[in-house]
């Protein structure tokens, strides 16, 4: 664990104060997962937009640690949500999730021109974090969107795609 502990609680990882740790992802979430792993209960509590927006996340990060198929479902559930804030994360911890199942919906998503653009660059992102070639396509269309969001994020995406073929990914220390 990265954190360090003081008198049993967790301590950020560069303060004095109890904070939030980098998740193994190596990131730091917006919110702690929860204890629970039930899936079909974290999905629950992730489409029930009576929640505090803090609950929800907490879902989110739940479902992305497990990782499982039934999981990214339950998360790709989560684009008929209403906050483009928890759409956007969503699509954020499918990219870090990696998992092959999320993207027809992730590209259903960078093709839906009334989707919020934040959430579009997004899932344009997660489709390269993915590392699918078969989102090559995908992402080629929209490198000539007149959103900068979404254009720059497709070729982002492309040039990871196309640098995990060359021989310096091979002694890229990540």
């Amino acid at each position: 664990m990265i954190g360090r502990f003081k008198s049993g609680v967790l301590m950020g990882k560069n303060s004095a104060e109890p904070g939030p740790v980098p998740s193994r992802f190596e990131s730091v979430d917006p919110a702690p997962p929860h204890q629970l792993s039930d899936i079909s209960k974290l999905r629950d509590t992730l489409m029930n937009d009576s929640l505090k927006m803090f609950e929800r996340m907490r879902a989110v990060f739940s479902l992305r640690n497990s990782g499982k198929d039934e999981a990214v479902y339950a998360l790709c559930e989560a684009f008929s949500d209403g906050s483009a804030l928890l759409r956007h994360e969503v699509a954020y911890v499918l990219g870090q999730i990696q998992n092959k199942a999320a993207l027809p919906t992730l590209t259903n998503v960078l093709n839906d021109e009334s989707e919020h653009v934040m959430v579009r660059h997004e899932a344009a992102e997660a489709m390269g974090a993915i590392g699918c070639r078969s989102s090559i396509a995908i992402l080629e269309k929209h490198l000539d969107n007149p959103s900068p969001e979404i254009s720059e994020s497709c070729e982002v995406a492309l040039d990871l795609l196309n640098f995990c073929l060359t021989k310096e990914y091979e002694n890229t220390e990540w």
